[in-house]
């Protein structure tokens, strides 16, 4: 039977809005900036019902934009009885017309496109642009332009090519807007977004990091009672966050499992062993699985059996140590809210499945306790600050489950492990080196399973060619690639041809995501 996820941050007593996604680019951008005003959000389908809707108690719901037209056939509507709950709807560039269309306003294709910045005049007075300027820079991105409003809205804001660039039903709470105030190319846009959280909503500003920890510590402990906890345990910011979280709930109760599947970076099995057993004392269980890891990836290549058969692996570890400390019937995991959405859920497609979602055996016995599912990454961190885990934990860049395994591109052999450990030693040296570590959302090396033809002391050689991959980013949802300096980047490339042998070639990935995505598997 699939274990069932527990102990929600989002389970507490938090107000909630919902963010019903068309298919923007923007839709974790806008859960982000509700979450950033202290109000819980949620992503959740397009086709969601009222019902459904209803069923989730939210204070508001904001409809994201999407690159398609409400004109084409199949066009994204809404169950049009989510207006008529008497929760407050804000509709944002897609969503705005998709109100208009959906209550008898009309919607016509532009001769003129406005994508990027334009000038926003607003109209008489609005709860919306309360307090804001009548003038101000907004940032556009459509074809399509609501031209006349449905009945009972008043237009509040107008732009050269849109004459309806915002409209509002303020009795009925509903509310649109065509321009995107949820980049930073509009300046006001936060503050126009708190107005519907705070004046049309009446959110409560209660999601902070005090809040998450006191709700899900409560959670935790209601859903355990007095049982056993295992965690799994990788030393990494995600599983150590969940670890002190959960360690703040049941003390004692909580066993932590850390599994070297063989997997890991130069020096990491030794550096977990000292951080959470001598400086934390927390219950550690160290599980040596290297050769039990190696022997199932044997031959596999396809990066989505690579997650799976090493999410099962763990499971079956886990699974084995919970039947030897006291019959413990509970997972920790540290799953975080972009893992759902990668892994493919109902509101997005599948990018790859996260060994700890989409990677898990659906025969697993142990239920799973995730306290920060809901959470993006930079909460992550907040929370742990909040904690008290010391910034090397706190602030280290994520590495993902099934490690080196998605960083060696083709079958994994002990070979290859040993050259990518050497190599990305050497980068991460030269970054810290640098001063830039704390600059870069991640920085590694990716080993493909390929040869290439060198010269070295006047001979030829054919071996691997190694990428080094680094981005920027605020959560993982989007990131860009970092423009390292010449000389850092010489320094890397010189060491790692002159100290690893077996690599012959360094290249620099400079692919932003999306279209790429920042793991290579």
């Amino acid at each position: 039977m699939a274990a069932t996820a527990t102990g929600h941050a989002s389970e507490g007593d938090f107000d909630r809005v919902l963010v019903v996604d068309f298919g923007a680019q923007y839709a974790q951008l806008i859960a982000r900036r509700v979450r950033e005003a202290h109000v819980f959000s949620e992503i959740v389908p397009r086709d969601i019902s009222a019902e459904a809707v209803a069923d989730r108690s939210p204070v508001g719901i904001i409809l994201s934009g999407g690159p398609a037209s409400v004109h084409e056939t199949g066009a994204y509507g809404i169950d049009e009885a989510i207006f008529d709950l008497g929760i407050p709807v804000l509709g944002i560039c897609y969503g705005h017309q998709v109100i208009a269309s959906e209550l008898g306003g009309t919607v016509e294709r532009n001769d003129i496109a406005e994508y990027g910045p334009a000038e926003l005049t607003v109209v008489g007075d609005s709860l919306m642009f309360s307090g804001l300027p009548d003038e101000q820079p907004v940032w556009m991105s459509h074809r399509d332009a609501v031209t006349e409003p449905p009945a009972g809205f008043t237009v509040t804001a107008s732009t050269a090519d849109s004459p309806v660039a915002a409209m509002e039903d303020a009795a009925r709470g509903l509310f649109g807007v065509q321009f995107h105030p949820e980049v930073v190319h509009t300046p006001r846009g936060q503050e126009l977004l708190k107005r519907f959280l705070f004046d049309a909503c009446r959110a409560r500003p209660t999601w902070t990091h005090a809040g998450i920890i006191e709700q899900s510590v409560a959670a935790v402990r209601e859903e355990v009672g007095s049982g056993t906890v295992i965690c799994g345990l990788s030393g990494g910011v995600d599983s150590s966050v969940a670890a002190a979280l959960v360690h703040k709930a049941i003390g004692d109760q909580l066993v932590c499992v850390f599994v070297d599947h063989g997997l890991l970076r130069k020096g990491e099995a030794e550096q977990v062993e000292k951080t959470f057993r001598r400086t934390f004392a927390m219950n550690l269980i160290h599980v040596q699985a290297q050769d039990r890891f190696l022997e199932a990836l044997e031959g596999v290549t396809d990066p989505e059996r690579k997650r799976k058969i090493i999410g099962e692996m763990f499971i079956r570890v886990f699974e084995e140590v919970a039947a030897e400390v006291s019959d413990a019937a509970y997972l920790v995991q540290g799953t975080l809210y972009p893992d759902v959405i990668e892994s493919g859920t109902k509101d997005a497609a599948k990018i790859k499945s996260h060994h700890n979602v989409g990677g898990l055996p659906e025969d697993m016995t142990l239920s799973l306790i995730e306290p920060l599912r809901d959470l993006f990454k930079d909460e992550v961190r907040a929370v742990g600050e909040e904690l008290g885990l010391p910034e090397e934990i706190v602030w280290r860049q994520p590495f993902p489950g099934p490690g080196l395994a998605v960083r060696i591109i083709g079958d994994i052999t002990e070979e290859r492990l040993d050259i990518l450990r050497e190599a990305d030693a050497i980068i991460l040296d030269e970054v810290h080196r640098a001063g830039l570590y704390g600059e870069l959302w991640q920085t590694f090396g990716v080993l493909p399973a390929i040869r290439t033809v060198g010269v070295q002391g006047d001979g030829r050689t054919y071996a691997y060619p190694l990428i080094v991959r680094a981005v920027t980013s605020d959560d993982a949802m989007t990131a860009d690639w970092a423009r390292l300096p010449h000389d850092v980047l010489a320094s890397i490339s010189s060491r790692v041809i002159n100290e690893v042998p077996g690599i012959n070639r360094v290249a620099y990935d400079v692919s932003p995501k999306p279209p790429a995505t920042i793991e290579w598997e």
